[in-house]
């Protein structure tokens, strides 16, 4: 997740809305949030030197027992279930990145807060389909709503990636990015591009999918 601050504000509120922690160092003011106990859990911050111009094309959903309580993280309703009709409400985080809330009871909510991954689309079949494929996962098409899901991806502590039309185009790198194992040859033959190969700087490889998604490639450990 990339950000514009230099201290551990965005981490810190991600860091309560997901269930973790924010690890810091003398070095490192940003930190990284850390989850203990669920294996690839988390969320790694990313300095950069670009603010947040335009809606989050990727997005977080979290499960949470209050709104109240994420707003107290410094999380800001944007538009709330009741007026949507939808049954979660649309919020920013203190830089300004929407995410969406889903209320649970207090012993319905799971240890790991983070529900999803939400991306816009202009095809999300087609992009939807491409990751299933890659995950040796199916997709499903939830009844014809227009969205589509993949989940149950074997090692994935998230329960779902979703897919989602929008009207407008990709024109700026994604604020938020996710992480996968694997060979960076792979994925390049199955039509992603390679945006940066590993160096002395870093030990991944940064692609994007067929609609400019980035993500980026490690080698699996073991």
């Amino acid at each position: 997740m990339d950000t514009a601050a230099r201290g551990p504000a965005l981490g810190r509120f991600w860091a309560g809305a997901v269930g973790g922690e924010l690890r810091t160092t003398a070095d490192d003011p940003v930190g990284d949030v850390v989850v203990p106990g669920v294996e690839h859990g988390g969320i790694a911050l990313c300095p950069v030197p670009e603010a947040r111009t335009v809606k989050h094309r990727v997005h977080l959903d979290v499960y949470t027992a209050s709104l109240a309580s994420l707003e107290a993280l410094g999380a800001t309703v944007l538009l709330p279930a009741e007026q949507s009709g939808l049954p979660w409400t649309v919020m920013a985080d203190p830089e300004g990145g929407e995410l969406c809330a889903f209320l649970r009871a207090p012993a319905e909510l799971p240890a790991y807060l983070l529900h999803g991954v939400v991306v816009d689309c202009a095809d999300p079949e087609r992009v939807a389909t491409w990751w299933a494929e890659r995950f040796g996962c199916a997709v499903d098409d939830n009844d014809g709503r227009g969205y589509f899901t993949v989940h149950d991806v074997p090692g994935m502590p998230i329960a779902t990636f979703d897919f989602v039309p929008v009207p407008e185009p990709k024109t700026v790198k994604n604020r938020i990015h996710w992480d996968v194992f694997g060979a960076a040859a792979d994925f390049e033959a199955a039509g992603a591009t390679r945006l940066r190969r590993r160096d002395d700087e870093i030990s991944w490889d940064v692609l994007a999918d067929p609609e400019g998604n980035e993500f980026c490639v490690f080698t699996p450990r073991g």
